[in-house]
């Protein structure tokens, strides 16, 4: 499938249909563990002299068709799903890191990843630096000894902020840590971080690449590409007390971020996606890049509108000419900007709340990448549980509404916001 482009690896990839019994559509292996051919057959299976199915929370194959997909789409060499997009941060991360590490990290993320930066890790005596991602400088400045990864958000949620990823992984290089970018705004169709120095790709499976808001799910895609033999991850050199002495980069080379994650991350934290998720969200993946031009489409056109409108104080979009980041939007996302629209409501706080209680075509909830249009309200739902201070660094302001852009008739979106304006005239 390496030489095939990405519309056709999201259709393909990963399915053999000769060793599925034929099926043109995925199967959904709806099992929690699998039959052992005999005794030696399953102590190879646990030995991983063989690779094939034991249980459900470590693999499955309906799981693997997706992980082999996805990890087609981004470039990477391996792929493993979970439950949601937060446990294949969390996942992720505790695998990665042990107490007294410390990451540097974008503070325009997602409110839920910024607080389990800041506020649950550091109880595992894991600690974040926040830096403002504008200034790449910025995460070179904050590097310590004991840093052990770059964290960021290739189009951060909400602040909509297009990182210049080359340049911060020339100094997450040359620090010797891995640079893990979340690509789940942007999607692999947009973009593909592992081809402008990311290590580690995160998605919620749950927003653009599933689609349909009908399933949560998350993956990371592991680029291949990190030398874990650097010196500074000893996990990964020395032999695993938890996996019969394994040493993962010996046994596993280029894999071992891939396979620990299987081994040790789903093993012990168990938070394995549900073979019918996974079946949902293939469905998902095969129509991405026909609707992510959609989402795109409209998005523009709507944040043109936006612009135009006597209610709305100012429009943040990267496709937009107005945007600080067009530049950065031109380099990275030269097929489009995704769904994600922010705004202003002249009025403030209150003005905005009026506007989201009165749209009608956009569902007030707290999700984006669904087909159908949605707005929120983040600083009183999603960052809310962040200090002025720290809403004001993610991009949160007061007056802000986040739009996830469906797929409907544009004209459509345009009449339902209109009518919702009038709520605070």
């Amino acid at each position: 499938m390496s030489t095939l482009k990405l519309a056709t690896n999201a259709l393909h990839a990963g399915h053999d249909v000769t060793a599925n019994a034929g099926t043109r559509a995925v199967p959904i292996y709806q099992t929690t563990s699998y039959v052992f051919k005999n005794s030696d057959h399953a102590a190879n299976l646990f030995s991983l002299q063989e690779l094939g199915f034991i249980y459900t929370r470590l693999n499955n194959p309906t799981n693997q068709i997706l992980q082999e997909r996805l990890a087609a789409v981004e470039g990477g060499i391996g792929a493993v799903v979970f439950a949601s997009g937060t446990s294949a941060i969390s996942t992720g991360l505790l695998t990665l890191l042990k107490a007294g590490d410390h990451i540097v990290a974008s503070s325009s993320l997602y409110g839920g990843t910024y607080n389990l930066l800041k506020v649950t890790l550091p109880r595992l005596g894991i600690t974040t630096t926040f830096v403002d991602a504008d200034n790449p400088d910025n995460f070179k400045h904050a590097v310590q000894d004991n840093t052990r990864a770059f964290f960021v958000e290739s189009l951060g949620n909400p602040k909509l902020d297009v990182l210049d990823l080359e340049a911060i992984a020339v100094h997450s290089k040359a620090a010797g840590v891995p640079f893990i970018v979340d690509n789940t705004v942007a999607s692999p169709v947009l973009l593909n971080p592992i081809k402008h120095g990311a290590d580690i790709v995160i998605h919620s499976l749950t927003k653009y690449i599933g689609g349909q808001g009908t399933s949560l799910g998350g993956a990371i895609i592991d680029a291949g590409t990190f030398d874990w033999a650097n010196g500074k991850f000893p996990e990964f050199t020395e032999p695993s007390a938890g996996y019969h002495g394994l040493v993962y980069h010996e046994a596993l080379g280029a894999a071992a971020y891939t396979f620990k994650l299987i081994l040790e991350g789903l093993r012990d934290f168990g938070g394995a996606l549900s073979p019918f998720n996974a079946f949902q969200i293939i469905q998902g993946l095969e129509t991405l890049p026909v609707r992510i031009k959609q989402h795109s489409e409209n998005a523009l056109e709507l944040a043109k509108w936006l612009e135009q409108q006597d209610e709305v104080a100012w429009v943040n979009y990267p496709g937009l000419a107005s945007s600080k980041y067009k530049a950065l939007s031109d380099k990275y996302l030269p097929k489009g900007q995704s769904g994600v629209i922010t705004f202003g409501a002249k009025g403030g706080y209150d003005a905005a709340k009026a506007i989201v209680d009165n749209s009608k075509l956009f569902s007030l909830l707290a999700n984006i990448g669904d087909t159908k249009s949605l707005i929120i309200h983040p600083a009183s739902t999603t960052h809310q549980q962040l200090t002025d201070a720290e809403q004001e660094s993610t991009g949160t302001s007061k007056d802000l509404i986040r739009l996830s852009v469906g797929i409907e008739d544009i004209e459509d979106l345009k009449a339902d916001l209109k009518e919702a304006f009038k709520a605070i005239k």
